[in-house]
């Protein structure tokens, strides 16, 4: 998502994509609505055939004229997953995350059961469109239910400093399904927490010689064995120290700090 912030500097983009790659990311998530087409296009041209590249995509948005609108029903999904393909110029995606919309104001015609979604995603994965299906903004029902169509991987919201999914992670590592938190390093809306400014996480970063966002993400490494990473930047320097929380290693006691930082709100004041 961020590389759409290079939209002006296609060169800079390009060699940023390829950097990643030369470093060994081998996992992006994109998405046809990412600056409307344009990121995946670019991603189009930076990827090749031996870079071993695993491509995810979501869909169920879609851009409109005020910015993104629900497509969650099954012909959206599939048109959705059809407008991949085209962007990124492969017959096959990856991984294709069905984007819920649960608990956020949309149009009834747009509340569709699950089920229904996930029988149009086995489709589309049974004629070679999709490699596999993801789900992201889930609750731990529909994971549940979403079980027995082989659920690759699930991405949500998880920091330091946004934990709602304590049950969800303990239910994809049993089940051995992929993590992938977004907003990684907290939220981007106004107001929303970030892992950056927390005290705890900036005293670590300052006693052990990393970057604050380093620290963030490193514990999601450390917290679940089957996270995978997807800090989205426009910065080679940022790049660079994104790869390198690779090899942290956090001590319990900083752990244990960090652990610390956030309070489920069910079971706080008990």
């Amino acid at each position: 998502m961020q590389l759409g912030r290079l939209r002006q500097d296609r060169a800079a983009a390009l060699s940023l994509v390829r950097r990643a790659f030369e470093l060994g990311v081998d996992h992006v998530d994109t998405a046809q609505f990412y600056a409307d087409g344009w990121v995946n296009g670019l991603l189009r041209e930076a990827l090749r055939a031996h870079d071993g590249v695993v491509v995810a995509t979501k869909v169920g948005v879609e851009p409109s004229e005020a910015g993104m609108r629900p497509a969650q029903r099954p012909e959206q999904l599939r048109a959705g997953v059809e407008e991949n393909l085209r962007g990124l110029g492969v017959d096959q995606v990856s991984v294709v995350h069905l984007r819920r919309m649960d608990g956020l104001p949309i149009p009834d015609e747009q509340r569709v059961d699950v089920d229904d979604q996930l029988a149009e995603l086995i489709r589309m994965r049974d004629e070679g469109l999709a490699g596999a299906i993801g789900l992201s903004n889930v609750s731990l029902d529909v994971v549940q239910r979403a079980l027995p169509a082989e659920v690759a991987s699930v991405q949500n919201n998880y920091s330091v400093v946004a934990r709602d999914g304590e049950d969800l992670l303990k239910l994809t590592i049993d089940e051995q399904i992929a993590w992938v938190p977004f907003y990684p390093l907290g939220g981007t809306v106004s107001g929303a927490p970030k892992v950056t400014d927390e005290p705890v996480v900036r005293s670590a970063a300052a006693r052990l010689g990393l970057t604050p966002a380093q620290v963030g993400l490193a514990w999601l490494l450390h917290r679940a064995p089957n996270a995978l990473l997807i800090p989205g930047t426009a910065s080679i320097e940022h790049l660079r120290d994104n790869v390198a929380v690779g090899e942290i290693v956090l001590d319990d006691s900083t752990l244990e700090a960090l652990d610390s930082v956030w309070t489920d709100p069910s079971v706080a004041g008990r």
